[in-house]
């Protein structure tokens, strides 16, 4: 999903509470803040000599110890109104994909990708989830287009191919 689809689906519903699933069943803390927004840049080679490009934002969540107990999260549009003071610093690639940093004292820090977004009459509800790695030079690699289990043994160290 990019910036500017997350930012629309905020936009049109500002007084929404805004929750993050980041595994099944499990949710961030009402006590989360919004601590950094990350503009990121990749540039990349990858194991068959293919070059990429592209940007991300990075969103990273943390939960205030300090506010354990709170209940109530936050609505849609303290997170706009977050994003549009960065914007303005510091302008967005609206194109850019948006992902998530998180981790707690149960789940290890981790950038999630915005799996859906689901919304009911009061809250947003965007649930994340985790991509597989992937050889990106099948093709130069010879490996063929089966499973990601087998795309990862293929390309092993010591295959040939990474």
């Amino acid at each position: 999903m990019t910036i500017e689809t997350f930012i629309d689906i905020l936009a049109q519903r500002p007084n929404h509470a805004l929750r993050f699933q980041y595994q099944p069943g499990r949710w961030v803390g009402a006590n989360y803040h919004l601590t950094e927004v990350k503009h990121l840049q990749i540039d990349s080679v990858d194991c068959g000599a293919g070059t990429d490009s592209w940007n991300e934002t990075l969103l990273q969540l943390w939960e205030s110890p300090s506010e354990a107990e709170k209940t109530e999260y936050m609505t849609a549009s303290k997170i706009l109104s977050i994003l549009q003071r960065v914007n303005e610093m510091r302008a967005f690639d609206l194109a850019s994909e948006v992902k998530i940093e998180y981790g707690n004292d149960t789940f290890h820090t981790a950038q999630l990708f915005i799996h859906s977004i689901e919304t009911g009459n009061q809250q947003i509800d965007v649930l994340l989830g985790v991509q597989p790695v992937a050889c990106k030079a099948e093709e130069a690699c010879g490996i063929p287009a089966t499973s990601n289990a087998t795309a990862a043994n293929a390309c092993a160290p010591g295959s040939g191919c990474c």
